[in-house]
């Protein structure tokens, strides 16, 4: 399995901005490989809001498929056409391999 993360920070009062936007139906959830997208939001006590994207993958190769995708290269072309909302203080994103799960 492979995981994909986005954390993305924003001013307080603006993480349903960003829960809203990743709730909605997109092409990611179709593709080969995608198992699961969940968003989780830290309320920070700094006038900061974190919020992570965590998307899994069966496999590296399929995230890879993913990111190589026109419908990923499209969606990252459009959102550079209308800039960053100015709520967004800083983004980044992090990729890992899982090497181990515990289940119930």
């Amino acid at each position: 399995m492979f995981v994909e993360t986005l954390t993305i920070v924003v001013n307080e009062g603006f993480s349903d901005q960003v829960v809203a936007r990743f709730s909605k139906e997109g092409a990611v959830e179709k593709s080969n490989g995608f198992l699961d997208l969940s968003v989780l939001v830290k309320k920070a006590s700094k006038g900061e809001e974190e919020v992570i994207v965590l998307i899994r993958w069966e496999s590296k190769a399929h995230w890879k498929e993913w990111e190589m995708s026109d419908a990923h290269i499209q969606g990252h072309k459009r959102s550079r056409e209308q800039g960053r909302p100015e709520y967004i203080l800083r983004s980044h994103s992090s990729v890992y391999e899982v090497k181990a799960i515990k289940t119930a």
